[in-house]
């Protein structure tokens, strides 16, 4: 296990807190601007969690959640904290974690009442199922059992997504882009899409999550975020549709109430470090893109999204909290802290 490191309240690791030192100049004109359309509209806190680097460093933040108790939880791939624990306010509680260099997809699961934490591990080409405070209980290695890989090289896991019933889904975003489906007990039941530009198939299987809105079967929801697309699966890996976002590579599903959250870069122009925020409604229509522009939808579909000011710089996923606020972490922005989103 790694050791877990506490937090005392001194001023040299608070340092950093209140001080606007990771954000840019440019980026500090819109303190307080309020971004998105319609009735998801939110004010932008530049400050939340921000940390002296020279303690608690970030390299890419890829991914948070909220656990059970409210904390917010921010995985980068920094070894000196590979998870850093804040309360909402954005104070400091804990960090842990030195394990994992290649720290890219963080999914919470309740289970028996407690919270457990699925890490993918891009470098170690592994999912790593935590205890809320980093105890390993369980590593899904490479799937050699599928006969889809002859080393674990070619593995490179983004994502994972785990159903009522104990199944976990992995995906495998950076590799072969297929889906693995396994039991709790780590078992490899099924193998499905792969690389490609038709329907059941992927470039770029980045983010996977289970829908149960509506009252529906559950279902899956995957990014094939080269394809600008969402594409809808049921639980046993049987394609049923695809969902077109025209000018936005899709980096992972986050479903709160009856509306997806997706973290964007605008595939316009990737290179630059452009992204939003975009958020469909119970239909999968884009109601809101907070950073982007309007959404538009003609006769053809959705027309191409764009950046429509400079914000966010490599948005990687977005957390909603039980007051639909939202955090943004980002990758290759400079290391920099995520940014917070007050819902208006």
């Amino acid at each position: 296990m790694e050791r877990r490191k506490f937090i005392i309240n001194t001023a040299a690791a608070s340092a950093g807190i209140l001080t606007y030192s990771s954000v840019s100049a440019n980026l500090l004109r819109y303190k307080d601007a309020i971004i998105g359309h319609g009735s998801h509209q939110y004010k932008i806190d530049l400050n939340w969690g921000a940390l002296n680097p020279n303690y608690y460093p970030v390299n890419d933040c890829h991914e948070m959640v909220q656990d059970s108790k409210g904390r917010i939880l921010l995985l980068t791939n920094h070894i000196k904290n590979n998870v850093i624990v804040y309360d909402r306010s954005g104070k400091l509680l804990e960090t842990w974690g030195t394990d994992y260099p290649g720290a890219h997809g963080l999914t919470l699961n309740v289970e028996n009442g407690e919270d457990f934490l699925y890490i993918s591990d891009n470098t170690r080409h592994e999912v790593i199922k935590t205890t809320i405070d980093g105890k390993v209980v369980q590593v899904f290695t490479y799937p050699k059992e599928s006969g889809k890989y002859s080393s674990k090289e070619q593995y490179i896991p983004t994502e994972t997504a785990i159903a009522e019933n104990g199944d976990v889904y992995i995906a495998d975003g950076y590799g072969a882009q297929y889906i693995m489906r396994y039991n709790a007990q780590g078992e490899l039941l099924q193998t499905f899409g792969g690389k490609g530009d038709e329907n059941h198939l992927f470039q770029n299987a980045h983010g996977i999550c289970i829908d149960t809105r509506n009252g529906k079967n559950p279902e899956l929801l995957i990014t094939a975020r080269k394809q600008n697309k969402l594409k809808r699966f049921t639980m046993e890996g049987e394609f049923i549709e695809s969902i077109d976002l025209p000018g936005a590579f899709i980096c992972r599903p986050v479903i709160k109430g009856d509306n997806v959250y997706l973290a964007t870069i605008w595939s316009g122009d990737g290179s630059d470090g452009t992204g939003f925020i975009s958020i469909l409604d119970k239909h999968n229509k884009l109601i809101s893109a907070p950073g982007g522009c309007a959404p538009l939808y003609e006769k053809a579909g959705l027309r191409p999204m764009y950046q429509a000011i400079k914000i966010f710089t490599h948005p990687h996923d977005v957390c909603v909290d039980d007051d639909e606020n939202l955090y943004v972490a980002q990758w290759n922005s400079g290391k920099t802290y995520p940014i917070k989103l007050n819902r208006i």
